[in-house]
């Protein structure tokens, strides 16, 4: 894709990854509109980058995401980029209590909430590019976080359908494959001693210029290159008994 001079709307992008984008799509030249469930989060975010467009959307319900593309479709039809970024993390345990209500929350966030929206936004005419966010453990899970890891399993295979599948409506489909960052994301203080977002983004960006189609970044890049010893070796790492 150009990295410049495009309309991209990026969901969750008030925080974490989704920021680190927003901020750096708007610093290459291009319109930026976030959507978020928190008003105020995604007005910290505006007054950081003057120019940023803003939607409240809490994309766990779906007649907030057919409203979101409505209001795409009636005010911004000139978008042209789509990424499917917002995503949470849950750490938990099969026998706890609470266990189905919480997967069905990823799962309705991590994966119905993008398939809907791709279904939705390949029908504005201007959409040239959607940008996956996946994650290194689509390739070996974390079994302190089941679900999640699970979802990001199906969002990577969707994406790699999808890539195929998009290809007669001359719609790039890019995975952009994040190991553990230093966000939020799954609860504060998991992942302090990751890497930073900035690190991240700029590999990522590069890769962009470089016209690739799947975007890694050092956990990420090693996994997605395993081979099943070598899957199972990073299993037992993250897993350990």
């Amino acid at each position: 894709m150009n990295i410049t001079g495009n309309k991209i709307l990026i969901t969750g992008g008030a925080t974490g990854i989704g920021f680190g984008l927003t901020e750096r799509f708007i610093q290459e030249g291009n319109t930026v509109i976030i959507c978020g469930r928190r008003e105020a989060v995604l007005q910290e975010a505006a007054n950081k980058l003057p120019g940023l467009i803003t939607k409240v959307c809490d994309l766990a319900i779906e007649a907030d995401r057919t409203e979101l593309y409505n209001w795409i479709a009636a005010n911004h039809s000139d978008t042209n980029v789509l990424v499917n970024n917002a995503g949470i993390q849950q750490w938990m345990n099969i026998p706890d209590e609470d266990f189905y209500l919480r997967a069905k929350q990823e799962i309705t966030t991590n994966i119905e909430a993008p398939i809907h929206l791709t279904s939705l936004f390949i029908n504005l005419p201007a959409l040239t590019t959607i940008i996956n966010v996946t994650s290194g453990l689509s390739f070996v899970p974390l079994t302190k976080a089941p679900v999640y890891s699970a979802t990001k399993a199906f969002f990577h295979s969707f994406t790699r359908s999808a890539q195929h599948l998009l290809k007669g409506r001359n719609i790039e489909v890019i995975e952009m494959i994040p190991p553990a960052l230093n966000t939020d994301l799954g609860g504060k203080g998991l992942h302090d001693t990751a890497p930073p977002v900035s690190d991240f983004i700029a590999s990522v960006f590069q890769q962009l210029k470089e016209g690739k189609a799947e975007l890694t970044f050092g956990f990420s890049e090693v996994m997605a290159k395993a081979g099943p010893d070598d899957l199972n070796n990073a299993f037992n790492r993250l897993n350990p008994s």
